[in-house]
């Protein structure tokens, strides 16, 4: 099932049907333990109405509450590669391959939901960055009990030139306004999502598209458990929280975001966020 967070209230998408959720608060609603049976179950009490269908695109919002956002790097074999030639120059590389290669995983705060943006929403490069990608990412929910109960798209706007310059300065490359984006729903599946499903990314400019390509989130070299339980070890989250799993998908080192840029993510089991460059 696909749950829409719209002006309209919570909608959501169940064997082609479309309800209007009687819960208007989002922490609410997705913060619970075993969410696809318990709202299965909530279901047999609504009315399915398919005039909601329309609200789903014309009035979605970020699907996010208070949750922080948080992100993994270095999951996958081709993001190893980038950031070893990235930071070669300042003599990081090495971190990133014993990372890669390490027990414990790179966990690293990404966003609090205030500057966290959804599809149509804009989002920037650095005006002090020359060298600036998306990173279309598999996103994790999961609940204040440390149980993945959802999952969504997610965009990880980076400066690879300034994470390229030291190492120390990755919150400067992955946190700033505008460098996040979730959506367009969170899906909630009754067991974890397909290790198959493919994540894909389309970049255009002008009209033109620049760069397009795929990858199998079972290229993954990390479980999705493991690294929920790494980030829970230390942390609570009273509303629950978002996990963006990494990319396997990184644009040619001559390519940079530009103003005007469209941006889209797609996974087919959950939609595409569309996301503009500013």
């Amino acid at each position: 099932m696909r749950i829409y967070n719209t002006s309209s209230g919570i909608i959501i998408h169940h064997n082609n049907q479309y309800f209007l959720t009687e819960e208007k608060s989002w922490d609410r609603f997705v913060n619970r333990n075993n969410l696809f049976k318990v709202v299965s179950s909530e279901l047999q009490h609504l009315q399915p109405n398919e005039d909601l269908q329309a609200l789903t695109h014309s009035a979605v919002l970020t699907p996010i509450g208070s949750q922080e956002v948080w992100a993994s790097g270095v999951t996958y074999f081709r993001s190893r590669e980038a950031r070893i030639e990235e930071s070669k120059e300042a003599k990081g590389g090495d971190f990133y391959a014993r990372v890669y290669d390490a027990d414990r995983p790179e966990l690293f705060f990404k966003s609090p939901s205030y500057r966290t943006v959804g599809f149509g929403g804009n989002i920037r490069i650095r005006a002090d960055s020359k060298w600036n990608v998306p990173e279309p990412e598999l996103t994790l929910f999961i609940c204040s009990e440390g149980t993945i109960e959802g999952y969504t798209i997610g965009n990880d706007v980076s400066s690879r030139d300034i994470e390229g310059e030291n190492p120390l300065y990755l919150p400067q490359a992955k946190s700033y306004n505008g460098a996040t984006a979730l959506g367009p729903c969170l899906l909630v599946t009754d067991g974890p999502i397909d290790p198959n499903t493919n994540i894909s990314i389309e970049i255009s400019r002008d009209s033109d598209v620049l760069f397009k390509e795929k990858i199998s989130i079972n290229q993954m070299k990390r479980k999705h458990t493991e690294l929920v339980a790494y980030l829970f070890r230390e942390l609570d989250f009273p509303h629950g929280t978002y996990l963006m799993t990494g990319t396997g998908i990184i644009p040619t080192d001559d390519f940079t975001l530009r103003s005007g840029d469209i941006v889209k993510i797609t996974i087919s089991e959950i939609g595409s966020l569309i996301n503009i460059v500013t």
